[in-house]
């Protein structure tokens, strides 16, 4: 079945019929990539009992996939706007199934990782393709806010979806399901695409392979040298080496994009426009901060409380209904109203509040009392700044650079949650080591030691959460314009799916 183009007059009008088609599917690709960072972790111990592999070796199971995804976003966004939408849309789908399919039935640690690495990569192609489709149909300003209310609550609650998931497949049935789940979710998406869709040839323009070799270089060192940080420490060269590598190469790219007008990779002017650049930092903020409360609480959770990996994802649940709901509140009614200046920094202060909740939680706490009021505060926050930040961030900006204007909402969400892990698992296990050495009394520590350092280790990174969350409330706030404003959007091309950006 081949989607048709409708007729330019109801474009135009932003009544495209298969509209909220197009945002089912998309909203089932968005949920794919999202949920994938997080569904595989619960599986990890499995995995790790089947395949035979060490705890050291552990970790890149995970990092192979953020150091796909996170450097070769830019690159995968800018294939969208010259090839097309819905053509990379589907060969990102279809290519995340095969790698997915293919983790699923490794046999060695090595397929493993390989397959997660190819995951990332096609996740690279699909994810920005996904948001630049959004970006192109929905025209209509009320439409728009609800379709972008559904998409960024996805993008806020993926993750605890993916414990959830994870945690309900492990249980249940194999840790392999984790990655054959994508098929599933793979195969509607497709279908979708192929039905609703439009048919577009992209835009004809020379790639810039300098750009996309310094952009993905740097991107990559970045990742990995974030990834290195816990298990190596801050001084090791493995750490640092590949940070000032990254340094010099995104630098270097910056300028050379500079000198490539039109054919630049990443034309500057997507991003350097104010209210675009406080919501990217926005974006790059929540991927940092809520990492605090998905990763320990999961560890406090089982560790502390005893809870089962299904019964942990069933905790994070009303975290989820509470961002579904505030998501939808904040971009139909507040943000037209208030506009990011308000909602956005509201959102991380009320982030902030949720982290600092969870920060005292101690030996004796209880579920109900003390996790999660935490975690529906924080809800509330990630459900009234994520959505109203990735819809600015996206806003007027011309059709042949909607691909790579989601791109870079991706990567800040993407390097957001490589620093945040870094920097949190640092802190957190520098804690523990503080408080084994402060209070043990014999070797090895005794039990209640190392359950109350473990503890330690939780609210020093929840309180680290919510010193960034705080501190990018205030810089955002002081970032965005009064008002959102936006130029007017570039007419249709004939080369690409038919329609227009809100002006």
């Amino acid at each position: 079945m081949t989607a048709t183009t409708p007729p330019a007059s109801t474009l135009d009008a932003g009544h495209d019929p298969r509209r909220w088609w197009v945002l089912a599917t998309v909203a089932i690709a968005q949920l794919m990539v999202v949920l994938d960072a997080t569904i595989v972790n619960i599986a990890l111990p499995s995995a790790q009992a089947d395949l035979v592999f060490s705890d050291n070796d552990r970790q890149w199971v995970v990092t192979a996939y953020a150091l796909a995804f996170g450097s070769l976003l830019l690159l995968g966004g800018r294939l969208s706007d010259l090839v097309g939408r819905r053509r990379t849309f589907i060969i990102g789908l279809v290519g995340f199934a095969g790698a997915s399919a293919l983790g699923g039935a490794a046999q060695s640690f090595a397929m493993l990782v390989g397959a997660r690495a190819l995951q990332g990569a096609f996740g690279a192609v699909l994810a920005p393709a996904a948001l630049s489709v959004l970006t192109t149909t929905f025209t209509d300003p009320k439409e728009r806010s609800r379709a972008f209310g559904v998409f960024g609550g996805l993008a806020g609650a993926g993750g605890a979806i993916g414990l959830l998931l994870g945690g309900f497949l492990t249980e249940h049935l194999d840790w392999r399901w984790t990655l054959y789940v994508n098929l599933v979710f793979a195969v509607l998406a497709v279908v979708g695409a192929v039905a609703f869709l439009h048919t577009g040839r992209g835009r004809p323009q020379r790639l810039d392979i300098t750009g996309a070799v310094l952009g993905g270089a740097g991107l990559f060192a970045l990742v990995y040298g974030f990834s290195r940080a816990e298990p190596e420490g801050w001084g090791s060269a493995w750490t640092w080496g590949p940070l000032a590598a990254s340094a010099v190469l995104l630098v270097s790219m910056v300028l050379w994009l500079r000198r490539a007008g039109n054919d630049a990779l990443l034309p500057l002017h997507v991003v350097i426009d104010r209210n675009r650049g406080a919501s990217f930092l926005a974006i790059l903020v929540t991927g940092a901060g809520m990492f605090g409360a998905m990763l320990f609480g999961t560890f406090y959770l089982q560790s502390q409380l005893g809870y089962t990996p299904m019964g942990t994802g069933l905790a994070f649940l009303p975290q989820i209904l509470v961002l579904a709901t505030c998501a939808q509140l904040c971009t139909n009614i507040f943000l037209p109203r208030f506009g990011p200046k308000v909602m956005v920094p509201i959102g991380l202060v009320l982030a902030t509040l949720g982290m600092v909740w969870l920060t005292q939680i101690d030996a004796g706490s209880s579920y109900a009392s003390h996790v999660l009021p935490g975690l529906l505060v924080l809800g509330a926050g990630m459900g009234t700044a994520m959505p109203a930040a990735i819809q600015t961030a996206t806003l007027g900006v011309d059709r042949e650079h909607a691909g790579v204007a989601s791109a870079v909402v991706s990567t800040a969400q993407q390097v957001g949650g490589a620093v945040g892990t870094a920097v949190l698992n640092t802190l957190a296990t520098s804690a523990a080591t503080a408080f084994i050495t402060a209070h043990a009394t014999s070797n090895p520590p005794a039990p209640g030691v190392l359950a109350q350092a473990a503890l330690d280790s939780y609210t020093t990174a929840f309180r680290a959460s919510a010193y960034i969350f705080g501190v990018g409330a205030v810089v955002v706030a002081l970032l965005y314009r009064r008002r959102a404003t936006t130029t007017p959007a570039t007419p249709p091309s004939r080369l690409e799916e038919p329609a227009t950006l809100p002006a």
